[in-house]
């Protein structure tokens, strides 16, 4: 069957955050969550930053939800929560399918906004913005992207949206992010210091299962 992905120019309306904060959220009243990343996009493939943008999901994207959903499906998994970006709730929809469940949309977890780099591959960055990923190195939290957010902005809406999924009465939600708002979330539920929390790397076929009173999670793979 055919997915549907939308790739619109324009980035998503994402809730503004009230106030910036450099510590997690002090409680989260949620047993386990289980985090992932969307599919793999065209853009993933040839290295173009999306940020709010969107890219179709590509097939091989595709066939790893399927599995994956097939690999989740025994889990007790009572609800599904996405970012509105095209590319993820493309993803989630295929995770909804394999439960019967209902995509809820969070705005808060819409990907950090790459602002004037969204759409640019390494190369058109540093030709376009000479030097900015040196200082982005160099204080990667608070560095933020041109006309975009940075990863400080992006935990206090990972903050928020986490207190939305709470709110929705669920034990053991799916969460579909990306891989940098996904880092603020990890650190949120996990109480991660920060530079751990940015050395996080999110593959695509990985859903990671958050054991929130335990603060620990496991890595389930889709095959």
């Amino acid at each position: 069957m055919a997915r549907q992905d939308c790739s619109s120019p324009s980035p998503c309306p994402v809730a503004s955050a009230v106030a910036a904060s450099d510590s997690p959220v002090p409680a989260f009243p949620v047993q386990e969550v289980f985090l992932g990343r969307h599919g793999e996009t065209e853009w993933n493939l040839v290295g173009r930053r999306q940020g709010q943008l969107d890219a179709p999901l590509t097939t091989a994207g595709i066939q790893q939800l399927e599995r994956m959903a097939d690999r989740l499906r025994a889990l007790p998994i009572d609800g599904i929560f996405s970012s509105p970006l095209g590319r993820s709730m493309a993803s989630a929809q295929i995770y909804a399918e394999a439960f019967g469940l209902t995509v809820v949309t969070v705005d808060q977890l819409a990907e950090i906004n790459h602002g004037a780099m969204a759409g640019l591959n390494r190369d058109e960055i540093e030709t376009s913005f000479p030097g900015e990923m040196s200082r982005r190195a160099a204080d990667k939290y608070h560095w933020q992207f041109p006309d975009g957010e940075s990863y400080a902005e992006g935990d206090v809406r990972a903050a928020v949206a986490l207190r939305v999924v709470a709110a929705a009465g669920v034990a053991r939600p799916l969460v579909v992010s990306h891989e940098m708002i996904g880092r603020m979330l990890l650190r949120n539920l996990l109480d991660l210091p920060l530079m751990e929390a940015l050395a996080y790397g999110h593959p695509h076929e990985v859903i990671y299962r958050v054991d929130v009173a335990e603060k620990n999670l496991h890595e389930i793979r889709a095959s």
